[in-house]
């Protein structure tokens, strides 16, 4: 038997026992042997019994386990350790900046000797605005186009604000290199002097400056609503260089701030103040704000405020089809006998800031369209005959469609062709076209900033429109006035540091104060990111 089963008797076998039968011998003694001899079968024979019984009738207790021979393991000696190298202090020496004055660094980026105001803390990818908002964008439902941006490799409309599309702006067109720290000095300025609840006040910023020393001037709260457009212009000085209120940044409460108050003024309705000034810039402020951050909750207070803008707009009188019947904008209410020029290019713009962040702007721009073309053409009566590289246009300051007259104020030649010519690039014209040349033309010739101060005002949408128009302008108008505006920049050890002064600067409105020269100052110093430069190409 195989002696490692557990389940196999340990007995021996029994001994065959052999009777054998003496001859001769005696018969009572054997007999006397049979007792013993059967006695001792059977003891054997119960054994053997009892020995079957345990092995094949018994079954195994499922929970009773098979022995288990116990080895013991010698302890293992413990390894020694081997001694560790000890370790050399380093020899390069590590210096950790301090944070102190800023949350996020500020990088100031410098292609071929070109300052840049690209901060660290903006965003280096993204995509900030309507993805087809670049060029040839659609107007509207009825598929007309807009030139913005042609020929860009952009992702969105305001992706030249942010990471790779603005440093390569910076390196073609900024040939300033004082832009950038102007830019920053400004933004800075405007952070001082925002109230507790967010808004730019008029007449009463400078009490936010904590500087020592002499203190900003208060300006003018004209018509009461002058707040609600310094605050908006303030915010897009902000979003001008690729800040947000989502992302961490060194404004993102600042920005934060400005937008819930801006909020805060807009009527059920969804109207910004009472006029068409203001609350197109409120709307572009607020459009612009939901297309770089992707903040849900200023989608309805942006679509209201764009359906406004085409409430307010005036209808064309000759229109057979009411759906396509609007024009421009006067100060409030929609009227076709007086279509200012100065509303409308605000409107205008709000709307093409709208369409880039994706909200519905109907048919507004189509309609803005037919007014820009009635318009010049009502004021250059020759319009046929001009040269697209050396004529010289005009755009006048109302136009009545009634009459089809255009007009200016007090009687004069109005200089308002900046306004023209920004909404010609906005509404489908390309550089080489006559239209936008010859207009530039005239920029050039009449409205040349020689020193500061200068209009303000003109100086923005020049500045845009020159850009726009391409390197036959811009080149000689970049550097000139960008190096003007940063030297007239206020340097001062106290509380106008970073601010341009107001007085001097001639246009409507311009008492509104310090607010608003430095928002127009900074602004046009920041358009070679607001928007990409068009193509040089006729519009067929």
């Amino acid at each position: 038997m195989n002696a490692s089963s557990p389940f196999e008797s340990q007995e021996q076998p029994v001994e065959e026992v052999v009777i054998e039968e003496a001859d001769g011998g005696d018969q009572p003694s054997r007999l006397a042997a049979v007792p013993a001899w059967l006695f001792s079968f059977g003891i054997h024979g119960l054994l053997v019994a009892a020995m079957a019984a345990l092995v094949f009738t018994k079954k195994a207790d499922p929970d009773e386990l098979p022995p288990i021979k116990v080895i013991v393991i010698p302890e293992m000696q413990k390894e020694k350790e081997k001694e560790k190298p000890a370790i050399k202090p380093s020899e390069l020496s590590i210096t950790v900046p301090e944070i102190s004055d800023i949350i996020n660094p500020i990088e100031i980026v410098v292609v071929e000797k070109v300052e840049s105001a690209q901060e660290a803390d903006v965003p280096d990818d993204g995509n900030p605005g309507r993805s087809d908002a670049v060029a040839s964008v659609e107007m509207g439902s009825t598929g007309a186009f807009m030139a913005i941006g042609a020929s860009s490799q952009s992702s969105g409309i305001f992706s030249n604000r942010v990471g790779n599309g603005r440093k390569k702006i910076s390196g073609a067109f900024a040939s300033s290199t004082t832009r950038g720290s102007s830019i920053l000095a400004a933004l800075r300025w405007f952070k001082r002097h925002q109230s507790p609840n967010g808004m730019w006040d008029v007449d009463g910023y400078q009490v936010n400056c904590l500087e020592e020393g002499a203190k900003c001037e208060p300006g003018k709260n004209q018509n009461g609503n002058a707040d609600i457009a310094c605050t908006a212009y303030a915010l897009m000085c902000f979003q001008g260089m690729g800040y947000t209120h989502t992302v961490h940044n060194t404004y993102r409460l600042t920005m934060e701030k400005g937008i819930d108050w801006l909020l805060s003024q807009q009527g059920a309705d969804g109207l910004f103040g009472e006029r068409n000034y203001e609350h197109a810039i409120a709307t572009m402020a607020i459009v612009e704000a939901y297309a770089m951050s992707n903040d849900s909750r200023l989608r309805v207070p942006g679509q209201k405020a764009v359906d406004i803008i085409l409430s307010r707009q005036a209808a064309d009188p000759e229109a057979k089809d009411a759906a396509y019947a609007g024009l421009g904008w006067d100060y409030v209410a929609p009227k076709a006998t007086r279509i200012d020029t100065s509303v409308t290019g605000w409107n205008v713009m709000a709307l093409k800031s709208a369409l880039g962040a994706g909200f519905n702007v109907g048919n507004g721009l189509e309609g803005s369209k037919r007014w820009l073309e009635r318009t010049w053409k009502a004021a250059n009566p020759e319009w046929k005959t001009l040269d697209p590289y050396t004529g010289v246009s005009v755009f006048p300051y109302t136009y009545d469609a009634t009459t089809d007259k255009a007009s200016n104020s007090g009687g004069g030649e109005s200089k308002l062709a900046c306004v023209g010519a920004i909404c010609a690039v906005f509404l489908g014209h390309h550089a080489g076209d006559p239209m936008l040349n010859s207009l530039c033309n005239y920029i050039m010739e009449k409205n040349f900033p020689k020193s500061y101060p200068t209009n303000t005002y003109y100086l923005y949408y020049n500045t845009m429109a020159v850009f726009q128009a391409g390197d036959k302008y811009w080149k000689q108008w970049d550097k000139p006035v960008s190096d003007m505006l940063a030297n007239s920049q206020r340097r001062d050890d106290n509380c106008f540091n970073g601010s341009w002064d107001y007085e001097g600067t001639g246009f409507h409105g311009h008492d509104t104060g310090r607010l608003l020269s430095t928002a127009y100052a900074c602004l046009s110093q920041e358009v070679i990111w607001r928007y990409t430069q068009v193509i040089d190409t006729k519009v067929q």
